[in-house]
């Protein structure tokens, strides 16, 4: 979770080697004012974080995070992780899997507008996601002092991003229900873009070294529940923002979410 206010492991951790018996302290310290890509192949201790929440756009200040292993009684995500976050009050999705040895994943968004900022979230035997906080210590978005909150599933299946799941040469997005097929394979409807991060020992970072992911191609499988883009070209190391706000479902529904974010550590071999 890289954001202006968030830390991937503080620089001073490294003070500490001498007093850890048996601990040999790393033969190489990351650079500061570089890029991830960089300094995971300088360092080979440096493991990448598997999801980036860009700031704002999606959390800011993330907090509890629970699997759903509820068989399904929470609706289509079983598996998924879901996460709250404290500042804006929400709760999101991610996604997870493991590349060359590398895990990452995708993060999506999921419920706004709880009452106050999320400090922990669980899973209740019957399926209902719990959720509670407090608005002490820093401004969040939510209107209540505290709050404890229950969502559950209504038994309607949304039309959303499902999962996406790297490949060679682009993407698999899964939905949750089939997609249009007389417009499914335009691939103007995949808008991409993706940046990264400076990665240093400071506060914060802004997104940087932006590009567009070009989708060249999309096939459609036959039940339609899954669309494979593959782009002129990915960049590892990067967060691939998607903007799905055309797509639509065989029903005509235009999308829940319209937007995902997938962090590429790594790029699956052909």
């Amino acid at each position: 979770h890289l954001k202006p206010g968030g830390f991937l492991g503080h620089p001073a951790s490294y003070n500490w080697y001498p007093f850890a018996k048996g601990l040999d302290a790393p033969s190489l310290e990351p650079n500061s004012n570089s890029r991830i890509l960089v300094e995971k192949k300088r360092v080979k201790e440096l493991v990448p974080y598997a999801v980036i929440f860009p700031y704002r756009k999606m959390g800011q200040s993330i907090s509890g995070f629970r699997v759903d292993r509820t068989g399904g009684k929470f609706g289509p995500f079983a598996g998924q992780i879901f996460v709250g976050d404290y500042s804006l009050s929400c709760i999101m999705r991610a996604t997870t899997e493991k590349i060359n040895g590398v895990w990452q994943g995708a993060c999506y968004p999921f419920r706004e507008g709880l009452g106050t900022g999320l400090l922990a979230i669980q899973f209740s035997p019957e399926g209902y996601l719990v959720a509670g906080g407090t608005n002490r210590g820093w401004p969040v978005r939510g209107t209540r002092s505290f709050s404890l909150e229950r969502l559950e599933w209504s038994g309607k299946t949304p039309f959303e991003i499902k999962r996406i799941n790297i490949r060679p040469k682009g993407f698999a997005l899964t939905f949750t229900q089939p997609l249009d097929p007389e417009v499914a394979t335009d691939s103007s409807l995949y808008k991409l873009e993706h940046f990264t991060h400076i990665y240093h020992k400071f506060y914060g970072s802004p997104e940087v070294d932006q590009g567009a992911g070009k989708v060249v191609g999309v096939k459609v499988s036959p039940d339609g529940l899954v669309a494979e883009l593959e782009l002129e070209s990915l960049v590892e190391g990067h967060v691939y923002e998607f903007d799905l706000s055309g797509t639509r479902s065989a029903a005509g529904r235009p999308l829940l979410h319209t937007r995902a974010y997938y962090t590429v550590n790594e790029i699956p071999k052909p």
